[in-house]
């Protein structure tokens, strides 16, 4: 485990109590609030500093540092809204690359390098055209420029990005729910408990049937549910060969295998693994988004070596024949929650006669 893993499991264990490190840092976390609360009046005062999209906009982000699970929900949200009607394009930060005064903006199968892991992975599994930049109003204009039939926007993070105007917020949390309630750096936390109340759906991810949901907080909206990721498919990198999980699980469910993952909480895709029937002799947290090369496989064993998809774009390069793609699908406890946030997308187009929506 690298020293940047072990500080940040570190943190993430502070922050979930308000202990010695929390007390230290209170000062600090209340200039952090100063801050966003300045921030946010602006905004609030004079709409006119933020950019309006001439087609809807959800934001799926999250008020805690790491990542929470929201890629699992741009993939649902932009293939069921297809399904639905709409031609969606997905906007990034495209966060670890160095991206210039101008967006970057692609469709299929994009390097990984240029646009980053997440909106590589989310271009290649949705066909969705994307555009990166940090500056999200710049992504959603070269969007529609370069794809004119997108008529939704869905951006991949970007809650606390308040230079964009969005028609729906979605904020995705996992078992660390808000922590101690506290902002950076004294907590977890980007934006205050009480941002939740103003967001459209909160939806909390489980483990499998292993982990409780976060416990609810007062500040909670009305439209909450949770979200299970299971694994459904599994694909060997090197040859392209899928099997659904029960098959895989049949055939090579018994071999050594161990797992490799470098997104924001590992430890969760070892816990699905393990929950779902696995044993791995070993296990290696990276840090969120770190480019992968040979040597990081270095010290695994021979066998099979189970990986995310978000890690796989990053891993075409090696040809490892160990290597084994996990592709999981989100279960929600409310299996219709698309269905109303469409049905609620389309009634606020109406109520915004400039602001066009799908037929």
């Amino acid at each position: 485990m690298s020293v940047r893993v072990r500080l940040t499991d570190w943190l993430h264990q502070q922050w979930q109590k308000k202990g010695w490190f929390s007390l230290l840092m209170r000062p600090l976390s209340t200039l952090a609030a100063l801050f966003v609360q300045r921030k946010q009046r602006r905004y609030e005062q004079d709409p006119s500093a933020s950019y309006r999209s001439p087609v809807p906009v959800i934001v799926v982000g999250n008020i805690i540092v790491g990542g929470a699970g929201k890629t699992p929900i741009v993939l649902a949200l932009t293939e069921q809204l297809r399904a639905l009607g709409w031609t969606p394009g997905i906007i990034s930060r495209g966060y670890g690359v160095k991206i210039g005064p101008s967006p970057r903006v692609g469709q299929g199968q994009l390097a990984a390098e240029q646009f980053g892991d997440e909106p590589a992975l989310i271009a290649a599994q949705t066909q969705a055209p994307i555009a990166v930049h940090p500056r999200r109003a710049l992504a959603a204009q070269a969007l529609l420029t370069n794809f004119p039939a997108i008529d939704l926007i869905i951006s991949d993070d970007g809650l606390q990005h308040l230079a964009l105007q969005r028609d729906m917020e979605v904020v995705v949390q996992d078992a660390r729910g808000v922590g101690n309630g506290l902002l950076l750096p004294a907590g977890p936390l980007r934006e205050g408990p009480e941002r939740l109340r103003s967001v459209d759906w909160l939806i909390s991810q489980v483990v499998a049937d292993q982990m409780a949901p976060p416990t609810p907080q007062p500040a909670e909206p009305g439209r909450t549910l949770t979200m299970n990721l299971r694994p459904h498919q599994v694909e060997h990198l090197s040859s392209g060969r899928r099997l659904n999980w029960s098959d895989w699980q049949q055939e090579y469910g018994q071999q050594e295998l161990q797992a490799l993952a470098a997104i924001g909480q590992p430890d969760r895709f070892f816990s699905m693994l393990r929950t779902c029937g696995l044993h791995l002799n070993q296990t290696f947290p990276l840090p969120d988004h770190a480019a992968l090369q040979a040597q990081d496989f270095q010290a695994l064993h021979d066998g099979l070596v189970l990986i995310t998809r978000k890690d796989a774009v990053k891993c075409q390069h090696l040809n490892d024949p160990r290597l084994w793609v996990v592709d999981v699908q989100p279960m929600f406890s409310r299996p219709d929650w698309i269905a109303e946030l469409d049905g609620l997308l389309r009634k606020r187009r109406l109520t915004s006669p400039s602001l066009p929506g799908v037929q």
